[in-house]
């Protein structure tokens, strides 16, 4: 039998500052140090081990995996967590909505969350996620989807019923515009909105602080006021602080549902992305509306300091320029 303690020594007793010399090539502190051998590259066993070789270390890719391991270093991906630089009115921005919202629930008023839905390609183009198919039989698609002005592409805009967890989903085909945007709310109120609440007096909108929707694009006031002024409703608008749209809850209350429900489907038609959105549903009870709007919106839409004015706006005592009522104008007699 081996005597105790003989037998090859651990590579830490005759060489006690590899320990340290491995940790400072990984650790998150020196990343961005610019005399770092691994500065640029990417950190596998193989590479670890060459860079402590050129420090005087001789040490294969294996054991430095062990040295890592001993040092608390697990292979991760990186964690969406971060929301951009914190606005400090973020979490007063968030009750506000908030008391909003609620307010206008429990007056019997109708509430809804809204946005634009990421643009998707029309045509067998490879789609996100698995779904069954026969074994080695998986659905062919083209073996590329190079951003290209021909192709055409869907914009869902999604309007989220707060009160009846009811989606209604207008899928675009021109550009994801301010007049788009306010079209797609309008098509919501015909369709279901005023059916849904026949004595509404007002309409609270939520939405993010990006795209079509965006609190400083005047072409959206505009379009707001032409709104109040065809359905008479006083219209409530309060919007995300900026990088924290995810909890707009048409993300995660309608889009997210409609994402896991086509996964693994190329998207082949207009017909197709109809379909599949207006059958999303959920065991609790979402229910989801989609229809198809041919019309073409011209971008870059310039709005006068006249059209402006003419907007009836009125800020709301906590920041303005996110929360703000547009009331229906007054036609004179």
């Amino acid at each position: 039998m081996r005597r105790r303690g003989a037998g090859r020594k651990p590579v830490t007793e005759t060489n006690p500052e590899i320990l340290k010399d491995l940790e400072r090539l990984v650790d998150p502190v020196t990343r961005g140090d610019p005399e770092s051998p691994l500065r640029w590259t990417s950190k596998s066993g193989a590479k670890l081990a060459a860079a402590l070789g050129q420090m005087g270390h001789e040490v294969v890719d294996r054991t430095t995996l062990r040295l890592l391991k001993r040092l608390g270093y697990r292979l991760q991906a990186n964690q969406k967590t971060r929301e951009g630089a914190d606005h400090p009115d973020r979490d007063a921005q968030f009750a506000h909505i908030n008391d909003t919202v609620a307010q206008a629930i429990g007056a019997g008023q109708p509430a809804i969350s809204v946005d634009t839905k990421k643009k998707e390609l029309i045509g067998d183009y490879k789609a996100v996620g698995r779904e069954f198919e026969p074994s080695g039989r998986p659905v062919q698609v083209q073996g590329h989807d190079f951003p290209d002005p021909e192709v055409p592409k869907a914009v869902p805009y999604g309007v989220y019923d707060l009160v009846h967890d009811e989606g209604f989903v207008s899928v675009g085909i021109s550009g994801d515009t301010a007049q788009f945007s306010v079209a797609s709310i309008r098509a919501w109120w015909e369709h279901l909105g005023k059916e849904r609440f026949p004595d509404a007096k007002t309409l609270t909108i939520t939405a993010d602080c990006g795209g079509s929707n965006n609190p400083r694009t005047r072409l959206w006031k505009v379009e707001l006021q032409k709104l109040a002024d065809e359905t008479g409703l006083e219209l409530q608008v309060c919007h995300f602080p900026p990088g924290t749209s995810k909890w707009n809850k048409v993300e995660h209350r309608l889009f997210s549902f409609i994402s896991i429900n086509w996964r693994g489907r190329p998207l082949e038609s207009y017909e197709v992305v109809i379909e599949l959105i207006s059958s999303t549903k959920t065991s609790t009870g979402l229910e989801v509306f989609a229809r198809l709007d041919d019309n073409q919106y011209p971008t870059k839409l310039k709005v006068t300091n006249e059209q402006i004015a003419a907007v009836n706006i009125t800020g709301h005592d906590f920041h303005p320029d996110w929360n703000y009522t547009i009331t229906p104008s007054i036609i004179k007699s």
